[in-house]
């Protein structure tokens, strides 16, 4: 039987608390929602903290508004509040393409959008996802908050910028307007870690791709955001040549491995066409009106 070491448990009643146990504690503590990811690699002895801040009943966390040209979405919000939210769907169809395929729904009725990232897996939907989005994290401390883009948040395979007492509280996606977006994946069966999969977003501005983002998962821990295809798109008029040569890039830019799932040269290959189908659905959405991608998916 596979069991955790032993730990202590702390149920935090308010982000201040919960702040003050990560302080108090230090590099020994692990904050943990939904716990799909964690309880397993603790099982596993791959994780052993000293103690749990278990941070369920902070419903601060727990929203999903729009103030200004921000999706605010918070880091406690529920895997399967994300695929319900008419909001989400409107303006992030790419959201609702990846909660679609997370594993099944006991997980995505408790996992979080704050665990998902936090966990910084290189095969984690939700992170190719907020990268492809070009999504900024809010990260706050007993000295307070700051705000960093993804890039900078995802600083290598389980690793972030959350420091030791700090947690992530909230995931801001900028709504733009001609935004299109969305997010294509190959598993083996339902529910399963990707095969590969990747993520488009990009706006449409008379004619051409005025902003781009691309991420990909499963395919190397520095494929979450590939600067050199958002370079090739930006200012270019949608074509399929266009997509052929991005799904290239794509491909050349990430560094799969050989594993149960698949070989390297295929996991390659899933990448670049991966791409070229996201892209083109991605242009497709920028040209129709706000809602109807919501219906689409």
């Amino acid at each position: 039987m596979q069991v955790p070491a032993s730990f202590d448990y702390q149920r935090a009643e308010s982000v201040d608390e919960a702040l003050e146990l990560l302080r108090r504690y230090g590099e020994e503590a692990r904050v943990v929602a939904g716990g799909h990811s964690l309880l397993p690699m603790m099982k596993l002895r791959l994780a052993a903290p000293e103690v749990l801040v278990d941070i369920n009943d902070l419903h601060e966390l727990d929203h999903i508004v729009l103030v200004g040209d921000e999706l605010r979405v918070g880091a406690l919000t529920r895997h399967r509040t994300l695929l319900e939210s008419e909001l989400v769907g409107r303006y992030f169809p790419i959201v609702h393409d990846a909660e679609k395929v997370i594993a099944d729904p006991p997980v995505r009725n408790r996992g979080t959008i704050g665990g998902s990232l936090c966990q910084a897996d290189p095969s984690e939907d939700l992170s190719a996802v907020c990268g492809a989005l070009h999504a900024h994290a809010v990260i706050r401390g007993t000295d307070g908050e700051r705000i960093v883009s993804m890039t900078d948040f995802h600083q290598g395979p389980y690793e972030t910028a959350v420091g030791v007492g700090e947690m992530l509280t909230e995931v801001r996606l900028p709504v733009l307007p001609g935004a299109g977006s969305a997010y294509e994946k190959v598993e083996r069966k339902a529910g399963d870690w990707a095969v590969a999969a990747a993520g488009v977003a990009l706006t449409l501005r008379e004619g051409r791709i005025a902003e781009a983002g691309v991420g990909l998962a499963a395919v190397g821990a520095g494929a979450l955001n590939l600067h050199a295809v958002q370079t090739l798109l930006n200012g270019s008029e949608p074509s399929e040549a266009l997509y052929e040569e991005a799904g290239r890039v794509a491909s050349d830019s990430c560094s799969p491995v050989t594993d149960g799932r698949g070989s390297a040269e295929y996991k390659r290959h899933l990448a670049g066409e991966l791409t070229r189908r996201a892209l083109r659905r991605a242009v497709a959405r920028a040209g129709r009106p706000i809602g109807s991608t919501a219906r689409e998916a």
